[in-house]
C-alpha cells in the first residue's frame, strides 16, 4: 500500500504539471483559442510540429498512463470506506484515461500526413486537419468534462465520508467535480476552464498528501 501511495503521489504531481504545461503552451504561448480559421491552424501546426507532437504525447498519452496509476492509488486508499463509490469512480477514471490516450494518439498520427498533404494541396490538408481535430476533440471529451468531473466528485465524496484526506481538500474536489459536470450543459462549456484550473490544484494537493503519508 505504501509503495502504491508513493506512485500515486508522483502520478498526481505529473498530472498537475501536465495541466500547467498545457495551459501555458496552448492557451498562453500559442494562444490557440484565438486561432479559428483552418488555414491559420495548419500554419500554426507547420511552425510548431515537433512541439505539438511532444506536448500531445505528454499531456494526453503519458497523462492517461499517469492517470491510471493515480486512480489505482485512490481506489486502494478509499475502497475500505466507500467501496461502491471508489469502484465506480475508478471505472470512470480508467475510461477517461483511455479516451485521453486515444485522443492524443489520433492527433499525433494526423500531424505528418497533414503536413505532407499541405505541400501539394493546402485546401485538402486544411480539411484533413479539421477532421483530425474534430475526432480527437470528440474522443477527448473536449466539449465537457463529464468523466473527469464525475470521477473527482465521487472520489472526493468517498474521502469526505471516510475522513481520509483533509476536509478542505475533499470539498475542493467536490467543487472540481461539480464544475466538470456543469461544463457539459449547453452554454456552459467555459466551466471546463474552471474545472481544469481547480483540478490542477486538487492533483498537486493529493500528490503532496500521498507522498507525505
Amino acid at each position: 500500500m505504501l509503495k502504491l501511495e508513493k506512485i500515486g503521489g508522483l502520478a498526481a504531481c505529473y498530472l498537475g504539471l501536465a495541466y500547467a504545461a498545457g495551459i501555458g503552451l496552448f492557451l498562453i504561448a500559442l494562444d490557440m483559442p484565438s486561432i479559428t480559421s483552418a488555414e491559420a491552424k495548419l500554419d500554426m501546426l507547420a511552425a510548431n510540429a515537433l512541439l505539438f507532437h511532444g506536448m500531445h504525447l505528454a499531456i494526453y498519452v503519458v497523462f492517461g498512463i499517469a492517470l491510471i496509476a493515480f486512480v489505482f492509488a485512490l481506489y486502494e486508499t478509499l475502497k475500505g470506506v466507500a467501496p461502491t463509490s471508489a469502484r465506480f469512480a475508478s471505472v470512470l477514471g480508467f475510461i477517461w484515461a483511455g479516451l485521453l490516450i486515444a485522443s492524443g494518439m489520433v492527433t499525433i498520427a494526423g500531424i505528418e500526413p497533414a503536413l505532407q498533404l499541405r505541400k501539394t494541396d493546402p485546401s485538402a490538408a486544411e480539411l484533413y486537419w479539421s477532421g483530425i481535430e474534430t475526432v480527437a476533440e470528440g474522443i477527448g471529451l473536449g466539449q465537457g468534462e463529464i468523466l473527469g468531473g464525475l470521477m473527482t466528485l465521487l472520489f472526493s465524496l468517498a474521502a469526505l465520508r471516510g475522513g481520509t484526506f483533509p476536509r478542505i481538500l475533499n470539498y475542493l474536489g467536490i467543487g472540481v467535480g461539480v464544475a466538470g459536470l456543469v461544463s457539459i450543459l449547453p452554454g456552459m462549456s467555459d466551466m471546463a476552464a474552471l474545472f481544469g484550473i481547480t483540478q490542477l490544484v486538487w492533483f498537486f494537493w493529493l500528490g503532496a498528501v500521498f507522498l507525505t503519508r
